[in-house]
């Protein structure tokens, strides 16, 4: 079955344009032109990629990207901006964002970074995955579901897909080329910051003292490196998205 896909986008020309084309690779599309509204329909249904323009009436792209993060959603959300200034992809990134184009960018380009969010989505493991220990730190990668002190943390599905490959690859020196390729998809050869980025949200949410990491420790001159000291590894079954959408429907019908 093809992936269902949200676009919240308010440009008719735009929208019209990536519907053809989302629709022409067999994609399940839906549309709408209002943040507000947007917001609704990605909590309330069940949705494996958003692509989310930044201008929006009613509610701009990074208040309905905070609004589905803080809802616990961790399906990809690719963002579509007209700002050229770096602090607005940073912010988007900071806020739950997995991706970004910068209009006016080329359909292949588009499809090709689709297909990457799509490929690495949590809700499908490529393998045997269970559960970590970390000091107070929990993380499920059958749930998709990190706790702090026994306190739900939200993460971006980027952000979790890197955690992940830290936790998969305790003690090892990881430079920013290798996670670029493994988490994003990118070339090696990309500049970028967002591996930097992604670590230093990473830290700012897991970490006791965000300048002083325990977990997710600088390799100078390469990369990142997942401390070991304090990982344990168990077990659990898991629920995807669209599981815990359907759970959480279930349990407002029966307080109805």
């Amino acid at each position: 079955m093809k992936e269902k896909i949200l676009l919240i986008e308010d440009e008719q020309d735009m929208l019209m344009a990536l519907t053809d084309r989302l629709q022409s690779e067999r994609y399940i599309v839906e549309s709408c032109r209002d943040g507000r509204e947007g917001l609704e329909r990605a909590i309330r249904d069940p949705f494996d990629l958003i692509i989310l323009d930044i201008m929006l009436p009613s509610k701009n792209g990074f208040d309905v990207c905070r609004g589905i993060r803080e809802e616990g959603m961790v399906m990809p959300i690719l963002i579509l901006t007209a700002r050229l200034q770096t602090i607005d992809k940073i912010v988007g990134l900071k806020i739950g964002a997995d991706d970004y184009l910068t209009k006016p960018f080329d359909m292949y380009e588009l499809m090709a970074r689709v297909e990457a969010l799509l490929r690495r989505a949590p809700g499908r493991p490529p393998g045997p995955r269970g559960t970590y220990h970390m000091g107070s730190l929990r993380v499920d990668l059958r749930r998709v579901e990190v706790l702090r002190q026994n306190e739900p943390v939200s993460l971006s599905c980027r952000e979790f897909q890197l955690l992940t490959y830290f936790v998969e690859h305790p003690g090892a020196a990881l430079s920013r080329g290798e996670l670029l390729r493994e988490v994003w998809g990118f070339s090696e050869d990309v500049f970028t910051r967002t591996v930097d980025v992604h670590v230093a949200a990473l830290r700012q949410k897991l970490e006791n003292d965000p300048k002083k990491p325990e977990f997710f420790l600088t390799v100078p001159g390469l990369g990142y490196k997942f401390s070991d000291a304090f990982l344990q590894q168990g077990f659990l079954a898991g629920v995807s998205d669209r599981e815990r959408l359907g759970n959480r429907k279930q349990t407002r019908l029966k307080r109805k």
